[in-house]
Parts: C-alpha cells; structure tokens; sequence
C-alpha cells in the first residue's frame, strides 16, 4: 500500500485562520496536505467533484450563506462523505451547541479560541480512524461474496487483529456493508480493550495521546491474567434481519452514557464509538447485563 499522507480540508470564512491552520500543519513533523475553501458553498462543491479526497475536515460553524451545520447535514447525507471524521472549531459554545453540533454527526467539537495541541491531538485521532476506515473497506472485497450464505456461526478471538478480520467478515454477511463494519470493528476492539484487557476510559485516552496504545494492548495480551480471555461472537441470521452477540470476560462498564454523544465527551479522543455505531451501522444496539455483552441487529434491505 502507497504511504499514507492525510489530506485536511479546512472550510473557514476568516483569511487568517485559515492561513495560521494551514501553517501550523506544514509545521508538524508528520505529512499533510491542507487545501481550504471560504465559505459552506464552495466547500460543498469541492466535496462533491472529489469525496475520496479528504481525510478529515476542519469545520467553522458560523459562516454567511451556508453555514458549518448546514454542509455537515450534507456531508452526512451523502454515500460517500457520510464517514468522512469532521471537526467544528466555533465560538459556539454552549453545551447545548455543542451537543447539537454532535448530535448533527461532527466527530469533535472545538470552541474557540483553543490550543493547537488540542488541535493537531484530535485531528491525529481522527485521521488515524479514517485511515482505519479505508484499509477496512478496501478489504471488503468479491472473496467474501459466499459470506451471503452464512446464516449461523460462533466464532472466538482475543486480539486486535482477529477482531478486526471477523468484522470484515461477518460485515460481508450483512446488507450495507460498508456501514456495518465500522459498528462491528468498534463493538469488538471494545471487548479486547476496555473487556478482557480492562483499560480504562481515562487510560486508554492517556495511551492514544501519546501513541502507546498499541503497545500497551500487546503488553496485556501477554499477562497471565489476561493471555487466556476470549471473546465470544455469534451470528444468526433470520427471516428479516441478522443478529450479533459480542460477548466479552470483563466485568462490564456502565454503557448508557456511551449510547449518545455527549457534550462533555466533545474534547477527548475517543469514546465516540459505541454511539457513532448505534447511530450509523445497526438498526438496533442493545448492551446487556453489566455491560459485557452487546446485541447488534442489521435488518434486510428487503425488509
């Protein structure tokens, strides 16, 4: 696979922010590509002549004519931008702006005037997520078309990787796949990180932020006390709709909060997921118990 190198579209009717982003991120040790445009209008018009382009955008909210909300209801309607990471950065900044702004589908929410390192944290965060997001799909591919014949399995895995693999799987055995994989991918690297291997919410926010994540997942992987919990899925397919069960060995976490996204979530770098997977890839997600087992359901688009 080509490098990578993450394209950020910055859309901001201020000349100077749009100049002071734009040379912050030529500034960082990692390659970006930052283009910009003025205003919602033209923003919108470079979105639709190339929706493959970005990786991430960085959103105003107040601009004249359309503004931040209006070009995120678009990109969010749009087959292709519909899981493309966006970022609000505003002098709006109400808890119920912010809620509305995520609510709408903005990934995070940055009030103004904020730290660039907050800036470049969550931006880094969600660029990681998009990459994630096309190495997924470029996956689903014709080599799983049989998966369309599965109708009952149960599967087991522990780490990261075979999470990542039954997801691609199980997701090419439901109908909007595309959609259905980023739910499943969320659900099952939650089993293995914050289930069986029982890191936390505030460390595994520390362990993104300074890239060590990875390496402490490996770590516990090794541990006695971790080295032989699984994760258990199943998958049932019925007259109308597919069924999932993640089942994790944790000692569960109190779910509810997780469900929508949340205001006082806006800054971190995580924690996103579970309501961005309700939301987006299943049409019903219920957790269970005290929290380690979730029911996703995918109903037929003949249904």
């Amino acid at each position: 696979m080509p490098d990578f190198i993450p394209h950020i579209f910055v859309v901001e009717d201020e000349e100077l922010n749009r100049t002071i982003i734009t040379e912050y991120f030529d500034e960082m040790p990692e390659e970006y590509v930052v283009e910009t445009a003025e205003d919602g209008e033209s923003a919108w018009q470079v979105l639709q002549k190339t929706p493959e382009k970005f990786d991430v955008i960085l959103l105003d909210r107040m601009m004249p004519g359309m503004d931040g909300m209006e070009l995120l209801s678009h990109v969010k309607a749009h087959p292709v931008l519909t899981h493309l990471p966006v970022i609000f950065q505003t002098a709006l900044s109400s808890r119920a702006d912010i809620a509305e702004g995520m609510k709408a589908g903005a990934h995070y929410y940055l009030t103004k005037p904020f730290e660039f390192d907050l800036l470049y944290s969550v931006v880094r965060t969600a660029v990681r997520d998009r990459k994630e997001y096309r190495r997924m799909t470029s996956e689903l591919t014709e080599h799983y078309a049989a998966m369309s014949c599965l109708n009952n399995a149960n599967l087991k895995f522990k780490t990261i990787e075979e999470a990542k693999k039954i997801s691609i799987m199980l997701a090419n055995a439901c109908d909007n796949t595309e959609k259905v994989v980023l739910g499943l991918t969320e659900l099952m690297i939650n089993a293995v990180e914050h289930g069986n291997l029982e890191i936390t919410y505030e460390e595994k926010g520390t362990l993104t932020d300074n890239g060590s994540l990875d390496d402490e997942i490996l770590r516990r992987l090794l541990l006695e006390e971790y080295s032989s919990k699984v994760v258990d899925v199943s998958f049932v397919r019925k007259e109308s709709s597919v069924e999932i069960t993640i089942v994790d060995e944790g000692k569960g976490f109190d779910w509810k909060p997780f469900l929508t996204m949340s205001p006082e979530r806006a800054l971190d770098n995580h924690g996103r997921g579970i309501a961005m997977a309700a939301l987006m890839s299943f049409d019903s997600l219920e957790y269970l118990g005290s929290g380690n087992t979730v029911k996703a359901i995918v109903k037929s688009d003949n249904n």
